[in-house]
């Protein structure tokens, strides 16, 4: 993967020097974040993963993406929470759609907690679609779930219908 720069952002193949730095906004991002091994063992499977840096080279998130048979899975998207509502979801999205595009696939799955409304509707708005129901998919806290895990929203969008309704 190569760099891309566009509108001051420059989004770059995630390395395992970046980690730190990538851990400092999952550590705020998330309850439940990602670990270094899970970061370190996408990066040894050559899983699609890219950082994004603002104009000051701050980062700004991340991605992390698997490849299958004519689709890609997104793992993991994170904006840090100071550089949240600017556009970075929808500019890593669109960068992992040209991805896509440019290795074959026609499709993205994810996965999205059940009670996080706000990329539930990241998602929805870009043309990704409910498909089904992961019960107990992600570790939850025992407040607000009995038996400490939360259901997942699987989500799926061709990439023909890709960003439709963000234009």
């Amino acid at each position: 993967m190569s760099a891309v720069l566009r509108d001051e952002r420059l989004l770059v193949p995630m390395t395992v020097q970046q980690l730190d730095a990538v851990l400092a906004i999952e550590l705020q991002a998330y309850a439940f974040p990602w670990t270094r091994g899970n970061f370190i063992d996408s990066l040894a499977a050559g899983y699609a993963a890219q950082v994004l840096h603002g104009a000051h080279g701050e980062l700004l998130g991340y991605f992390v993406a698997m490849e299958g048979v004519d689709e890609l899975h997104l793992l993991n998207i994170t904006v840090a929470p100071a550089a949240q509502g600017q556009g970075h979801a929808r500019f890593m999205l669109d960068e992992l759609c040209a991805l896509g595009r440019a290795r074959g696939a026609h499709q993205i799955w994810l996965e999205v907690r059940g009670s996080n409304l706000r990329a539930r509707a990241i998602y929805e708005r870009y043309g990704f679609r409910h498909i089904g129901l992961r019960r107990g998919y992600y570790p939850a806290s025992r407040d607000e779930h009995p038996n400490g895990r939360e259901d997942a929203i699987v989500m799926s969008c061709t990439l023909q219908e890709a960003s439709r309704g963000l234009d």
